[in-house]
């Protein structure tokens, strides 16, 4: 823990140097090939540590009178194509660390939600996983911030065969920290319940978008249920009562998590009596 504190911290004068540079001159090359050189990637883990430094740059130093320039510098990475950084290549790490650090800077400036919303939606639905991860972890920059009013857009998101964008709003609400807010706790499962309401009505479910959700919802529900026990519990009593497969395949990978069975291990074993 303490040398990644410190590779953050080095990261981060780094950054500050180049960012400095690229408001002098307006030319972000030095900053891509920064960080895509510093990637991790191709391997199995982006460089995470050097993705928030980025963020906390990018944030301190928008807040410094530079917000235009930097909001531009980070949508512009954002905004990579996958045909120009493909799955695994070190570029894949540019719309990555764009995509985390909107949700930084527009954290700290309201103004620039209604700018930001669109843009992680679009971004929600991109082909790259690490791509969806980036826009999760914005949107938790987001929430920790800007909470309830989040929360009530990411509402919006919930509709008819939205399934990336569903996955978003569930990867992205479950956060413990965040959740140690009652009323975002409550948020939170308050939009697993609107999800949940869309796959009992869906129709087709062969799509790799909608499998995509389906994974994700295999462990933000013990998440959230960790945070509100009783409400959460109650609500996988009633969902277990529709014998959904999908449902049912849910709540039973949820049931599985630690975080559940060493803390509930009661109401793990009362709610699994109801899927047999």
């Amino acid at each position: 823990m303490k040398n990644e504190m410190s590779q953050k911290e080095s990261h981060k004068k780094t950054l500050i140097c180049l960012l400095d540079e690229f408001l002098r001159t307006g030319n972000q090359e030095e900053i891509k090939e920064y960080l895509s050189s510093n990637s991790n990637l191709p391997g199995p883990r982006g460089n995470l540590e050097l993705s928030y430094a980025f963020a906390e740059v990018t944030e301190d130093v928008a807040a410094k009178k530079h917000l235009g320039k930097i909001w531009e510098l980070a949508l512009r990475l954002a905004d990579v194509s996958a045909n120009e950084a493909p799955v695994n290549d070190p570029r894949e790490f540019l719309p990555f660390c764009g995509a985390v650090s909107l949700g930084a800077i527009a954290s700290t400036h309201k103004e620039l939600l209604r700018q930001a919303f669109p843009v992680f939606k679009k971004l929600a639905n991109d082909s790259r996983w690490r791509m969806r991860e980036g826009v999760a972890m914005g949107l938790q920059r987001l929430i920790a911030k800007q909470g309830q009013s989040v929360l009530a857009e990411l509402e919006s998101w919930i509709e008819k065969d939205e399934w990336l964008a569903m996955r978003a709003v569930v990867a992205g609400v479950t956060e413990p920290a965040l959740l140690k807010d009652e009323l975002i706790a409550k948020g939170a499962l308050a939009l697993h319940e609107m999800v949940f309401s869309q796959i009992l009505a869906a129709e087709d479910r062969k799509t790799s978008e909608f499998r995509t959700l389906r994974k994700a919802l295999g462990y933000s529900l013990s998440v959230v249920i960790c945070a509100v026990p009783k409400a959460g519990f109650e609500y996988m009593t009633r969902i277990a009562g529709s014998k959904d497969p999908d449902i049912l395949w849910a709540i039973r990978e949820n049931l599985r998590k630690n975080r559940l069975v060493k803390n509930f291990p009661a109401e793990v074993a009362t709610t699994k009596k109801l899927l047999f």
